[in-house]
């Protein structure tokens, strides 16, 4: 395939060399980089929950997701997590189970010691405890499929935090019911609380709390634009947790794999919506034609909806072929992108790890796609969207726990720590800081003047 057939192929196709600033910078964006139009849509969607309850819920569910759910309906009964585990082929729940005990063993591992504490001069001691926050709301999107992964993905290290309060908040379907999978994930992660309820409404029954639901003071999980925007708004609430919206993956290739794997897994995160973002990197032709020539091999293998989804991408403003001048030139575009999702494709990777900081996952090697990040190998798959990889690292145990520092300075550690910061109370000008360590205290204790 030439150059010129690459150009004109049904996906963006993008050389980066002959790219100006501006074009180069358009390729950072995500979909959801504009938020205003959602923010003026979702603010009186969380007036409403704010100041009606239950009752806006209830309305919303009929609006949105076209989902009957009755009054006093909101959450998930017993009978209908035990329904879900007859409903459900027992492969899939192995796989669910499997799943779970994957991203707990990684999850343990993660936690850190409750607390540590040590001597840092004679008779001065500090360190750090590590406790559980009260409460969180675990956000499972429904919008575009059904998600038991992300269930799982958010259930796990909360529950492994140990948080004492926790709920699932998840779009209901038609009939008023919750995706089947997600109440099995729910359970097996141990989450027993399930409200049917999604979207920015969702968010505001976190922040706000209503009839049915208890307000809590963080909300994790990915979500659509409304949900982003309404975490946005709500910030000043809750902690609304890192900032996770719609899917998107860098699919970085070097000279030594087939085009065709990449393209293969260039379709991964595409197909979730025609929101999300994914691009092929590849500072090598070859590699470009023959992943271009490979995707409609690979469309033809996927379902109608997922195809159009990921075409949609592939051939919009947030996705397709980027071809690079160098080596060097695909680590410092996907720098500049920070992708959520990052494969390494090469029979090499460990050799390019050292050039790549700024990615949320990395995925190394042929055998290790997205897929088995999303659903089964341990990591976590909620992942900062939109740039934020850059400060923000994946969801994790320490989401859900606080940190407090303590300190103890005994008698004997006490004098030197005390001439040292009273001289710089006094260069500061805080008067009571410095009377705080001064012949004052040493009165008060009944200590010797120094």
């Amino acid at each position: 395939m030439s150059s010129t057939s690459l150009s004109s192929a049904p996906c963006s196709f993008h050389d980066l060399a002959a790219l100006d600033d501006a074009a180069r910078a358009r390729l950072l964006r995500r979909s959801e980089t504009d938020l205003s139009s959602f923010v003026e849509t979702v603010r009186p969607i969380i007036e409403a929950v704010r100041t009606e309850g239950d009752a806006a819920l209830l309305r919303f569910a009929r609006d949105f997701d076209g989902a009957s759910v009755p009054a006093g309906g909101l959450r998930a009964s017993e009978a209908e997590f035990d329904a879900a585990f007859a409903t459900v082929e027992p492969e899939v729940v192995d796989a669910i189970r499997f799943g779970i005990d994957n991203i707990r063993r990684f999850h343990e591992e993660q936690k850190p010691e409750p607390m540590w504490f040590k001597e840092m001069r004679p008779g001065v001691f500090a360190g750090d405890r590590w406790t559980p926050i009260g409460s969180a709301a675990l956000y499972v999107p429904r919008g575009k499929g059904a998600f038991p992964s992300v269930t799982m993905m958010t259930s796990v290290p909360a529950v492994v935090a140990g948080v004492p309060d926790l709920c699932i908040l998840t779009p209901p379907t038609a009939d008023g019911s919750v995706d089947a999978a997600t109440l099995v994930a729910a359970r097996l992660a141990g989450v027993e609380t399930v409200y049917k309820v999604g979207g920015a409404q969702a968010v505001a029954a976190a922040a706000y709390g209503t009839e049915t639901i208890g307000p809590k003071i963080k909300i994790v999980g990915p979500g659509s634009p409304f949900v982003v925007a309404a975490k946005s708004l709500l910030s000043g609430v809750l902690d609304t947790g890192l900032p996770a919206g719609p899917s998107e993956a860098v699919i970085f290739a070097d000279e030594t794999v087939d085009g065709a794997l990449a393209a293969l897994d260039l379709l991964i995160e595409a197909e979730h919506g025609p929101d999300s973002s994914a691009y092929l990197v590849t500072h090598d032709r070859r590699v470009a034609q023959e992943a271009m020539a490979a995707l409609p091999e690979h469309w033809a293998r996927m379902t109608e909806q997922r195809t159009a989804f990921s075409r949609a991408v592939l051939t919009g403003a947030y996705g397709g072929i980027v071809l690079t001048a160098s080596l060097e030139d695909s680590y410092r575009f996907i720098n500049d992108y920070a992708p959520e999702h990052l494969e390494i494709l090469s029979t090499e990777p460990f050799r390019h790890l050292g050039r790549i900081t700024e990615a949320a996952e990395i995925l190394m090697g042929p055998h290790t796609p997205v897929t088995l990040g999303n659903f089964v190998l341990g990591p976590n798959a909620v992942l900062p969207t939109s740039r934020w990889a850059r400060t923000y690292g994946p969801l994790s145990v320490t989401d859900f726990l606080k940190r407090s520092s303590i300190g103890y300075v005994t008698s004997t550690g006490y004098p030197e720590l005390a001439l040292h910061a009273r001289r710089l109370a006094r260069y500061e000008g805080f008067s009571s800081h410095e009377n705080a360590v001064s012949e004052v205290r040493d009165e008060i204790l009944g200590r010797p003047r120094r």
